[in-house]
């Protein structure tokens, strides 16, 4: 299934309403928009619109199938196709991403992180070499870039050399990637920054 066209906000409220559909009765088979809503706390004309992008208008009168809702759900978040990224940098940024397990909601394996130095580092996190044997084993699809900038462009030649097709980088620098390759910067400062303005525009 295409999911260029669903928004990062809606991908993120896709887990609570998969998780809501699978808790409701074994015998139901229809919900509606207005039930889920209900149920999460959310506007009525959210849900609608955030369910339209997965898999269309649910019935008039009647709602959504359950069954077609949750497989149409799952296929977005990727449940049963899982991806397998990897970190490269294990320092602080990149242990913490290592160790948080959230990732498996949208479909995504992280279970090993790259790095030059691996004394004092449990057995997840392997050497820098070992990654592009690593890569083409489990056909890993995604790199995670958490080293510094000053590495960082080093970082993501060598993902594009092991055949990384997209590239989720926390370090601020701008990277130069091949045609093909994907990469999405993540700025926390910056993401602080704007929740740090809308606290002033509120007082």
């Amino acid at each position: 299934m295409q999911t260029s066209g669903i928004s990062r906000a809606t991908m993120g409220r896709l887990p609570d309403y998969l998780a809501f559909i699978r808790g409701l009765p074994k015998q139901t088979e229809y919900i509606s928009a207005t039930a889920i809503a209900k149920g999460l706390a959310l506007g009525e004309v959210q849900v609608r619109k955030d369910l339209s992008a997965v898999c269309g208008a649910g019935r008039p009168k009647v709602g959504y199938a359950v069954a077609t809702l949750s497989e149409s759900i799952e296929a977005v978040l990727g449940t049963h196709t899982v991806c397998e990224a990897v970190i490269v940098g294990a320092g602080k940024l990149g242990m913490a991403l290592l160790g948080y397990g959230g990732f498996a909601e949208y479909g995504i394996s992280i279970s090993r992180a790259f790095d030059i130095h691996t004394e004092g580092k449990p057995p997840s996190v392997l050497k820098m070499e070992e990654l592009p044997a690593y890569c083409s084993l489990h056909q890993v699809e995604i790199g995670i870039i958490a080293v510094p900038p000053d590495a960082a462009q080093a970082a993501a030649d060598l993902l594009v050399r092991c055949g990384i097709r997209a590239v989720w980088c926390f370090a601020p620098k701008k990277l130069t990637v091949p045609p093909g390759v994907t990469v999405q910067y993540e700025n926390m400062a910056l993401s602080l920054a704007h929740l740090h303005q809308k606290v002033k525009n509120t007082q």
